[in-house]
């Protein structure tokens, strides 16, 4: 690796310790989200919906906005998102054990729909691209209250094919709203390939049509995400108005715990989507420019682990909704 490679993040104005942050929210989303797929096969808990390989471009998006004042919508995906906005493994576990003290819904709503009011995580619902709409309303709202504030919201490419998509987008570009619109592509749609969800080469290409800027970028490049953010955000907060980032991914998964991509997916593509894995990509990174050690690293795992180790245990203990509590927040009460 050559001397300017080493040095990249120099030049986008981050320090070893901003580099040491980020590839620890990215080991610690990838150490719960191992840890729902055992808790799911075990029968523990119901579904589990997979963050693997997508940890570089989250947190390189995530690490561009400001964690103090900025909105974030999520999608299903984002669990190192919400985990540099402040949330936690505890928080994660909770709610995928759907127990009564689940930060996002109290247990009612499915894994990874998150929410936090503190922490500008606005929470998303299971059809898929209707956060995007909800951002650009966010944004026309701290516009009018002359608020500095950006919203980021993310979405996997099949979601680009809905019209809250192309509603949000239109509606964000035509009133230059402060908005960062944020593809995460991992080449499927659940089980279908993007070959056959767009007749455009890239998701990004389709921001010419609302006469913004579309920026593609290596998903598992954890600093060329966070480049690419960085310009949106930074051009939203001029008032130039909104920017669609693309980031090409991989899904180290399934679909989803309910899924099988043996069915659709071969066993030559599943090695080449390991080989972009966005976390040992990271670490090499970080070793090369000094930042850390092969021990450090290794110590800061084993921290992760028992990290996620006591949030599965306390999940797991923690009390349940009280069914007599199913309808709040559904209907008015007297």
């Amino acid at each position: 690796m050559s001397v300017e490679m080493r040095n990249r993040h120099e030049a986008l104005g981050l320090t070893g310790e901003d580099l040491f942050a980020m590839y620890r929210v990215m080991l610690t989303a990838r150490r719960v989200d191992e840890r729902m797929w055992v808790l799911n096969r075990a029968g523990k808990i119901p579904f589990v919906i997979s963050c693997q390989g997508h940890e570089g471009a989250q947190v390189g998006a995530a690490f561009a906005l400001d964690r103090q004042k900025d909105y974030v919508l999520p999608y299903y995906r984002d669990v190192a998102v919400v985990l540099a906005f402040g949330q936690t493994p505890r928080d994660l576990l909770l709610a995928a054990h759907a127990k009564a003290e689940d930060p996002n819904s109290g247990g009612r709503q499915m894994p990874n729909h998150f929410g936090s009011r503190k922490h500008r995580i606005v929470s998303g619902s299971s059809p898929v691209s209707t956060q995007i709409p909800h951002a650009a309303g966010i944004a026309l709202a701290a516009r009018m209250r002359g608020d500095d504030v950006v919203t980021y919201v993310s979405f996997g490419e099949g979601s680009s094919n809905q019209g809250d998509f192309h509603e949000g987008l239109n509606f964000a570009a035509v009133h230059r709203l402060p908005v960062v619109f944020f593809c995460q592509n991992n080449g499927y749609a659940i089980s279908v390939p993007t070959s056959k969800e767009l007749a455009t080469p890239s998701v990004a290409d389709r921001a010419a049509g609302y006469g913004i800027p579309g920026v593609v970028v290596d998903g598992s490049d954890v600093l060329g995400v966070y480049h690419a953010v960085k310009t949106a955000v930074e051009r939203a907060r001029r008032g130039d108005g909104p920017t669609l980032v693309e980031a090409m991914t991989v899904r180290l998964t399934p679909h989803s715990s309910d899924d099988d991509d043996r069915t659709y997916r071969t066993k030559e593509e599943l090695e080449d989507a390991r080989r972009r894995d966005p976390l040992p990509q990271f670490a090499e990174y970080l070793i090369a420019s000094g930042v850390a050690d092969e021990d450090t690293l290794r110590a800061l795992d084993h921290e992760v682990r028992a990290e996620v180790d006591e949030a599965t245990a306390y999940a797991e203990q923690a009390r349940d909704p009280d069914p007599a509590d199913v309808l709040r927040f559904v209907y008015r009460e007297a």
